[in-house]
């Protein structure tokens, strides 16, 4: 960085007066810090790197005591650079202001195939961190191994299952995908089936692939029980929350079998729980039952789940979640975004692939046309319903899919319309009401939703009580204004 825009960054601190993400403080008054290396190998294993700033101490309050020697310790934060694996290397700036020294060491971001940045002290599990706010935490073993699996392309959609052999596949489909691989493949077309299926990756030698497994296994769950979706709808907008009988779940389903079946399964859960409603074609004048969600961008979102999750061992005991909550769909993956690609170039740059030999099957069974049209297609497919976009969201350890549907804002009050609105109801229920009057009269769709947010409040505050207090969940709960 300049000269003048270490002198800005001085000035944020002593405004901001905190650390962040990009931000390390290190007092260095009377020595170079001993322990550089977690920071070090933080910033190095995000894309955004970030900055060390030596000479001010946080613990005295942000006080701008500046460095002991600006050349020794630079000095000193090479060395401890050069004990990393890859070696950092650091942009060292110097700046004096009213007399001190200070220092700043500007840490890159290494390219995604160099990572993790670990001490070799400490070793490669050990020794790697990654940022968390202004936190230093070491990588669990899994975040180590992903950088690697992407590193050294590691393919564990066609690793070997134990206990599998070829006799547990069905015949018949793995026939007919075998006829369907020799189409127009005249390089193929000569070969005998067990080279195609050794070739192929359905089988190696006696073994089974996972990627065999998961398509012509009856029933895959036997050697992986967790490689499976869990389904449930919530009467809610947030985990936990009960309908009128007590209910935590209005829907709860494991859903097995082989891909396309686990696919099947997740659209008929949905469609099951989806709200419907009858609208008019403006086109046709004609009457037409219109889903929730577009059943299209739901189905896209459902097969990257199945193609992209991580199949490694570090998460062969996650299974996919479907939650469908009273405002918004989610569907959880275990494993991150495969390889470089961000969250914001989701859909408009082409991706790596994390199970290249899966994805390419299932396009030959004719599931998916693994063309990366999926994210555009759910895109779309919800702008034309005028629903918001779809909202990614990626950790590493997991891969989230969120579809709000058109009652996600109906929460969004101003306080003084929120505190006439509980007026209003405390005046409704000077005659004893039922949650489902309750609801109706707020204009709400969720029971759960209306107690929790409006009608729980006012008993808290005495407004409002129960005809059934010792029974609270009886659905013949009634709820009337105090008289004061």
């Amino acid at each position: 960085m300049t000269l003048e825009e270490f002198s800005e960054k001085l000035n944020e601190i002593q405004k901001k007066k905190c650390e962040y993400a990009t931000l390390e403080i290190k007092s260095a008054a009377k020595g170079c810090p001993k322990r550089l290396y977690d920071t070090l190998s933080a910033f190095s294993n995000q894309d955004d790197g970030g900055v060390i700033v030596f000479g001010v101490d946080e613990e005295a309050g942000y006080l701008e005591r500046g460095v002991y020697d600006a050349q020794d310790l630079q000095k000193k934060i090479n060395e401890q650079c050069l004990q990393m694996e890859p070696v950092v290397r650091p942009l060292l700036t110097v700046v004096e202001k009213d007399g001190k020294n200070f220092v700043a060491a500007e840490i890159p971001g290494m390219d995604i195939a160099e990572r993790p940045c670990y001490y070799k002290g400490q070793g490669r599990v050990r020794g790697s961190y990654v940022r968390v706010g202004d936190s230093d935490e070491p990588m669990t073993e899994y975040e180590v191994y992903s950088y690697e699996a992407f590193r050294k392309k590691y393919q564990d959609d066609v690793r070997e299952v134990q206990r599998a052999t070829p006799v547990m596949l069905e015949s018949e489909k793995v026939d007919s995908y075998i006829a369907l691989l020799k189409e127009g493949k005249p390089n193929l077309s000569h070969l005998g089936d067990h080279e195609i299926r050794e070739l192929m990756s359905i089988t190696r030698g006696e073994a089974v692939t996972l990627n065999a497994c998961l398509l012509f296994c009856p029933y895959p769950q036997a050697y992986f029980p967790q490689l499976c979706i869990t389904a449930v709808a919530i009467p809610g907008r947030d985990m936990g929350e009960v309908n009128e009988y007590g209910a935590r779940f209005i829907d709860n389903r494991r859903i097995e079998g082989n891909i396309p079946q686990m696919l099947d399964g997740a659209l008929l859960f949905i469609k099951r729980n989806m709200k419907k409603m009858t609208i008019i074609n403006a086109g046709t004048g004609r009457r037409e039952d219109r889903t929730e969600y577009p059943v299209t961008a739901v189905r896209e979102a459902v097969l990257n789940a199945l193609v992209h999750r991580d199949y490694s061992i570090h998460t062969e005991g996650m299974p996919i979640q479907l939650l469908m909550y009273e405002d918004r769909l989610e569907i959880r993956s275990p494993g991150g975004i495969y390889g470089r690609l961000r969250v914001d170039q989701l859909g408009k740059v082409q991706p790596d692939t994390r199970n290249p030999v899966l994805a390419a099957a299932l396009e030959v069974l004719g599931v998916t046309e693994n063309r990366y049209s999926g994210i555009p297609t759910m895109r779309r497919e919800l702008r034309e319903y005028g629903l918001r976009e779809p909202e990614f969201t990626d950790n590493r350890n997991e891969f989230c899919v969120c579809f709000y549907n058109a009652g996600s804002g109906e929460t969004e009050m101003k306080p003084d319309e929120e505190q006439e609105l509980r007026k209003d109801l405390t005046a409704f229920c000077s005659t004893p009401r039922s949650r489902k009057e309750i609801c109706a009269y707020l204009g709400l769709s969720s029971t759960a939703y209306a107690m929790k947010r409006h009608v729980q409040p006012l008993i808290d505050a005495g407004f409002i009580r129960m005809t059934m207090p010792e029974r609270p969940k009886s659905s013949k709960q009634m709820y009337y204004t105090v008289q004061t």
